[in-house]
């Protein structure tokens, strides 16, 4: 599908955003290890938690959906899974084969995992040393770098490992096992990920020890309890509007309930000290998150910024659209220490390079990173997503601002994990 975007005289008005599409994938997944009903509400309704959903299900789990489009898991444990009659496919979604990897490699069967053109591309190595250290058999494709993956799992037992990058999806793929295994875990990251594994884990009655970037993890003595979760709005998602609010002249939007975990909240850190104006209101916790409301108007005037070192995993998934932001800061921002992102959906610091560069922007290609010298006038272009729901938005964005007309190819790559996000984008255009 394309998309056409043309210059925005403002945004202006209230929000939503869709459910978090993190704590949607763990909900449903660990709801499935646990010993009795749990019952989500609000999921996330998109490509990606659905693929997780569907996967617990190929795995013998009873997952019911109401009318009112809650989710009812009915579990019987730890050690209930079957082995399913089919590869299981996991789409487009990184989190649904990982944090999968870490379940199965516990499990006593045989269980295939593959993904669509652009998950069988994705990095693998990095679930597949650790698990395999505790005694799991995994095994994939190009010598174990790629899916789809093959694995025997069973007789597990804990391990000391030091993660070579920050990475929650890799972390949580080893708790996860670690719940079958014998033995106290622990895992050592470089600097802090998203903790919304270690949150729900802790809520299901599992004994975790967190100290600075160390986790220790022990196997339960017990079932895990049955959870009843509301779960909070996407900070990832709302940053596209936070973003496009702080860029378009005149505007002022509020985004509604949205999740402010600190571990995923560096783009608002970032955004405050390039002098963008914004508020957070109506604090209160949700699902053992803390949630509020963002209220965002005009910047009058953006400074360049320098992001490096700790702050990167907490702005992971925002890089796309803090590329945008800096094309209209004064002077040069340089992001670093964001290699990781050449493996994700798309090679997302070459593909922000490329597209913005269509569009006018003075960007230059780092080997982890980027260098943008602003602010530069935008010009409407024809530019591609790479089939990546971020950068189809964050361009998108980007257009809001920009001279004229701007095609975007591939747009439908936002069903993975936003499918309103058009709809909400004109509801607010003035």
């Amino acid at each position: 599908m394309e998309k056409v975007i043309r210059k925005a005289k403002a945004l202006k008005g209230q929000i939503t955003p869709p459910a978090d599409k993190s704590i949607s994938h763990r909900a449903v997944m660990f709801a499935s290890l646990a010993e009795g009903a749990s019952r989500i509400k609000n999921f996330l309704w998109a490509k990606d938690p659905l693929s997780s959903l569907n996967a617990m299900r190929l795995l013998g789990v009873d997952i019911q959906i109401t009318e009112t489009k809650e989710i009812i898991v009915n579990a019987t444990g730890l050690h209930s899974l079957k082995e399913p009659d089919n590869v299981i496919d996991c789409g487009n979604s990184g989190t649904t084969i990982r944090l999968l990897s870490g379940i199965l490699a516990g499990q006593p069967f045989l269980s295939i995992l593959t993904g669509d053109e652009s998950l069988r591309q994705r990095p693998m190595r990095r679930i597949i040393e650790p698990l395999n250290l505790m005694g799991a058999h995994i095994l994939g494709r190009d010598s174990n770098k790629f899916p789809p993956l093959v694995i025997k799992g069973g007789c597990l037992k804990g391990i000391n490992y030091n993660m070579p990058i920050a990475s929650a999806q890799v972390k949580s793929a080893i708790l996860l096992a670690a719940l079958f295994a014998e033995g106290e875990t622990s895992v050592t990251e470089p600097h802090k990920s998203r903790d919304h594994t270690e949150k729900m884990l802790k809520s299901m009655g599992v004994k975790l020890e967190i100290n600075n970037n160390t986790i220790k993890i022990t196997p339960p003595k017990y079932p895990l309890n049955p959870f009843d979760i509301t779960i909070p709005n996407d900070f990832s998602s709302a940053a596209f509007f936070i973003a496009g609010a702080c860029l378009v002249a005149d505007s002022e939007v509020v985004i509604k309930n949205v999740c402010l975990n600190e571990t995923r909240t560096g783009f608002l850190e970032v955004l405050k000290l390039m002098g963008a104006k914004i508020e957070i209101f109506n604090l209160k916790q949700q699902a053992g998150e803390p949630v509020g409301d963002i209220l965002v108007k005009t910047a009058s005037a953006l400074k360049a910024v320098t992001v490096q070192g700790e702050i990167i995993p907490k702005l992971i998934d925002e890089f796309p659209i803090l590329c945008v932001v800096a094309t209209q800061a004064e002077g040069t921002t340089v992001i670093r220490d964001a290699k990781d992102l050449r493996a994700k959906e798309s090679d997302r610091i070459r593909a922000m390079t490329i597209e913005l560069s269509k569009m006018g922007a003075d960007i230059k290609e780092l080997d982890d990173g980027v260098e943008i010298t602003g602010p530069c006038k935008l010009m409407g272009a024809q530019v591609y997503s790479y089939k990546d729901h971020r950068i189809a938005m964050a361009l998108s964005i980007a257009a809001l601002i920009a001279e004229g007309e701007t095609v975007i190819k591939d747009a439908d790559c936002v069903d993975i994990s936003f499918p309103e996000f058009y709809h909400l984008l004109e509801t607010l255009q003035r």
